[in-house]
């Protein structure tokens, strides 16, 4: 089978509350950053939050995920490369990837005695999301877990970034890079965070060093990749790169960075609620809309509304209608 895109990411099944910042530093949390954890830890936070009483929401995510749903529910046919176990949340998540048209290999052949990856997603009453995650069998993807046919036959690889912070997923990462050497197949990577940036910084450089195409970000993401702790020399710094860079500003919109320009393209002007999730579909919409031959500026405006349709919506997804709705207002940009 073709592929539009194709994504290597974690599976994580995700449950949202909204906290006050009072919570998160009771918890010793930095706010709107990602911090991973052991199962323990997370179960201690969300034995607090269910002591105080906050109503959450509960839905199979993971950033890639959010991006091939979202390209998916517009009509792309994708296939996701991600680890779940054998238990209720493995189940539960194929079954979801099953409902939103993306394809999957399926269980591991090698059982790990793993649950199936968690993340807490806590959002404030400005919208920012901070995340607390637990990868479980997720952090040990390996050649087994690869659908090396099903990539090759793909226009787009799509890295996420978060890959890059266990060594089993980012040697499948650099294995399906090496792969891809002689293969004509468009290399798409997201920087998801701007501590995993940080911290991981060697691990991006070779992702980078393999010629990727396309990267996503925000611009702390932007600034941390870059090494530079303004916007402006962060622009200055990917205008000297081969690939194009998508750089999301909330609500401002995002930069478009493509051979030694830059371009601001405005945002849409909403009432921000929850901006889980905001990245995730941006990314997605875009490369849906960049393979259907429309001009960088245009992807970057059906992305741009395409994104603030997720940050109106309490939760990373909309509903099928909500899709549609956003595919129908492609023609626009």
């Amino acid at each position: 089978m073709k592929y539009d895109i194709c994504a290597l990411g974690n599976a994580l099944v995700d449950t949202q509350f909204m906290v006050s910042y009072e919570f998160l530093d009771s918890v010793g949390l930095e706010a709107d950053q990602m911090t991973l954890v052991s199962a323990e830890e997370q179960n201690t936070i969300t034995k607090k939050l269910e002591e105080l009483g906050i109503e959450s929401i509960s839905d199979c995510g993971g950033s890639a995920t959010n991006s091939l749903v979202a390209a998916s529910s517009y009509g792309a046919a994708c296939h996701h490369v991600c680890r779940v176990s054998q238990d209720d949340d493995g189940v539960r998540y194929l079954d979801s990837l099953k409902k939103a048209n993306v394809y999957h290999k399926g269980y591991s052949e090698e059982e790990l005695d793993l649950p199936t990856g968690k993340c807490l997603i806590l959002v404030t009453p400005d919208a920012k999301r901070t995340m607390v995650s637990m990868l479980g069998v997720s952090a040990y993807m390996n050649a087994n877990d690869l659908d090396l046919e099903a990539i090759a036959n793909s226009k787009i690889f799509y890295i996420e970034g978060y890959m890059v912070t266990s060594d089993e997923n980012f040697n499948a990462v650099i294995k399906v890079l090496d792969f891809l050497k002689d293969k004509d197949i468009l290399k798409a990577l997201s920087l998801s965070d701007p501590g995993i940036v940080n911290g991981f910084r060697d691990k991006f450089e070779k992702i980078e060093s393999y010629g990727i195409d396309m990267v996503f970000g925000n611009d702390d993401e932007a600034k941390a990749f870059s090494g530079e702790s303004e916007l402006n020399k962060a622009i200055d710094f990917l205008k000297q790169k081969s690939f194009i860079s998508l750089i999301t500003t909330g609500s401002k919109g995002c930069i478009v960075v493509n051979k030694n320009n830059s371009n601001m393209v405005s945002g849409v002007n909403i009432e921000p609620v929850d901006t889980n999730g905001a990245g995730d579909m941006f990314a997605g919409s875009f490369m849906y809309a960049y393979l259907q031959n429309m001009p960088l500026e245009s992807c970057a405006k059906f992305s741009n509304y395409a994104a603030s349709k997720i940050v109106e919506t309490f939760g990373p997804r909309l509903s099928l209608e909500g899709y549609k709705e956003v595919k129908n207002n492609i023609q626009k940009y």
